[in-house]
Order: structure tokens, then C-alpha cells, then sequence
């Protein structure tokens, strides 16, 4: 009996666990942002509130950013192929 083994580069499994990590990040800072904008379009936050929350929204773009270029990763790296459905995330 032959026993198989799965060799497996650290790298490679480190890699690719960051970028689907990022990308749900990405989607997720991505509907943040929609919900953002529709919340600053119906008049619901005060200039105070719209101002910090376009910061916060600036930051955790930039962030994302640098956790890109940290792992050597492009934003289109975190746009997944799903096949017949498309790509996971909206160009933007």
C-alpha cells in the first residue's frame, strides 16, 4: 500500500488565505461604503457625521491598500472569478 502524500508550499497557502481573507474585507468595505453613500443621499446624518464618516472610509481604503502592497497583491487580485456568475466584486 502506497501512502500519498500532499505537499503543500507555505508561501503559496499563506497567499492565497490572505487574499480570500482581503477580499471578504473588500466586500465588505464596499457595501459599507453603498450603505454610506445612500444614508449621506437621504439627508440622515448630520455634515459632522458625514465628514467623519467619509474619513473612516478613506482610511480603511488606504489600509486595504497597504495590506494589499504588504502581500504583493493588486486590488484585481481580490476580484474573484465565479464562473457563470461573474466576478465576485463590482468594478468600481
Amino acid at each position: 500500500m502506497t501512502t500519498r502524500r500532499l505537499e503543500l508550499d507555505e508561501e503559496a497557502v499563506e497567499r492565497d488565505l490572505v487574499t480570500i481573507v482581503l477580499t471578504v474585507v473588500e466586500l465588505l468595505r464596499r457595501l459599507m461604503e453603498a450603505q454610506a453613500l445612500r444614508r449621506v443621499e437621504l439627508g440622515g446624518l448630520s455634515e459632522e457625521q458625514e465628514e467623519r464618516l467619509g474619513l473612516t472610509l478613506m482610511l480603511l481604503e488606504r489600509r486595504m491598500r497597504e495590506l494589499c502592497a504588504h502581500y504583493g497583491l493588486e486590488p484585481r487580485d481580490l476580484n474573484l472569478d465565479l464562473g457563470p456568475l461573474g466576478s465576485l466584486l463590482p468594478r468600481e
